[in-house]
């Protein structure tokens, strides 16, 4: 069993259907729980998990995005920034159109909370190769 595998399959949260719809802009397999959204406010709350070794693709939305690290051990990067190790309750604000990707650690499973605020879209990039994501530590 992968590191931290039990902590994050067991979270309060729940750990989700596979994310087949957006499998596309991972390297790895992903899973998504959604927990609240509400029209009126024009916000949604998941809770997403990432295998060992899955991340997604370079990104950037065009409202601000907050991750909370929940369980496991995972990455946050911005372009042009070095990557941020995640461990459960550290929290970051992603600003409007910031390109950036998060994931999981090599050996270990990796939970967040992702709450988006407002109806903008997001733009998909290229996948963090793994060139760059080796060399993490």
């Amino acid at each position: 069993m992968a590191k931290n595998e039990e902590v994050v399959k067991n979270s309060v949260f729940g750990f989700g259907d596979a994310n087949d719809a957006y499998a596309k802009y991972f390297i790895g397999k992903s899973y998504l729980k959604g927990l609240a959204s509400s029209d009126a406010a024009k916000t949604n709350v998941s809770n997403v998990t990432f295998e060992p070794g899955c991340r997604n693709n370079w990104h950037e939305h065009e409202n601000v995005q907050i991750l909370i690290a929940v369980a496991g051990e995972g990455w946050y990067q911005e372009e042009g920034k070095p990557a941020r190790k995640l461990e459960p309750g550290d929290v970051v604000i992603v600003d409007p159109n910031t390109k950036h990707w998060h994931g999981a650690t090599k050996d270990s499973w990796f939970a967040h909370l992702a709450i988006m605020s407002g109806e903008g879209k997001t733009t998909w990039y290229g996948p963090v190769s793994d060139e760059e994501y080796n060399k993490l530590k």
